[in-house]
């Protein structure tokens, strides 16, 4: 299986979806435990939520799974919220703290695996936002994630449903991060701007408006849209298509803003 999945779009937006793929080669998947075998930390049904929503998006879609390498890490290692729990490039433990391995990768196997899967994300990736640029002047990084709504280890109490990420308005342009505050605002879900979630590596990494690209992270929780939030983690039609509701609404008002030259250069302080 090819490690990523593009499907190239003519408009200014791309859909980012690292951890939405389930593929475990089989030589990794036999050295997993029980636990890890699960996969439970997977984004579930992220690329079907956001499936037509916006037409003339590009999705470029990591088809592997986070346990391989995961392709919203630091390729170098470090943490990206220094002082709290998290997992790595390749994780050792899932969301729980609970160890996912009966034979952990060594350094040597992390590397093969960063090269063969994480840094051919991020060229396919790193193309298509140039090619996006360069015809529009200005593209926008929309990073799709969802994550279980409540995980002690990581945060304390209830995720809001909708978790904007901008990295405290450094990757994006604020005209961008206020249209998605407004959409949520009008919506019946609950939301926070650079809470607990503000931008993995991808949005950090990339997100550079004063070169005409912006970057945002959107961390859904998936009590919003799944039936449960445990095995099978079986999708919601009826949740989901409320959710789907905003989430167009949100992606087009990020859409109008690039096509309307809004985010051409702007100084938007």
């Amino acid at each position: 299986m090819s490690p990523v999945t593009v499907i190239s779009g003519k408009g200014p937006v791309i859909l980012g979806q690292p951890h939405s793929g389930v593929f475990v080669p089989d030589e990794i998947m036999t050295r997993l435990n029980a636990r890890g075998r699960s996969l439970a930390d997977t984004d579930w049904h992220v690329d079907r939520l956001y499936d037509g929503l916006l037409p003339d998006a590009t999705i470029v879609r990591a088809n592997f799974h986070r346990y391989v390498v995961d392709a919203n890490r630091d390729p170098s290692g470090a943490s990206l919220y220094p002082g709290q729990n998290t997992t790595g490039l390749a994780p050792l433990t899932d969301f729980n703290g609970e160890p996912i391995w009966d034979e952990p990768p060594t350094e040597d196997e992390v590397e093969r695996r960063r090269m063969d899967y994480h840094a051919v994300y991020h060229l396919t990736l790193a193309s298509e936002i140039d090619r996006v640029r360069d015809a529009h002047g200005v593209a926008v990084l929309y990073d799709c994630h969802s994550i279980r709504s409540k995980i002690p280890f990581l945060f304390d109490g209830t995720l809001p449903d909708i978790n904007i990420g901008t990295n405290n308005s450094a990757t994006c342009a604020k005209a961008i991060e206020e249209a998605v505050a407004d959409a949520c605002v009008a919506s019946d879900f609950s939301y926070v701007v650079n809470g607990r979630f503000r931008g993995g590596w991808t949005t950090r990494h990339y997100g550079n408006p004063d070169h005409g690209v912006h970057a945002i992270q959107m961390e859904l929780a998936q009590s919003a849209y799944l039936e449960t939030e445990s095995a099978p983690f079986a999708y919601s039609q009826a949740k989901a298509e409320k959710l789907r509701a905003t989430l167009k609404e949100i992606l087009e008002r990020i859409e109008k803003l690039a096509l309307d030259g809004h985010l051409n250069g702007a100084d938007d302080d």
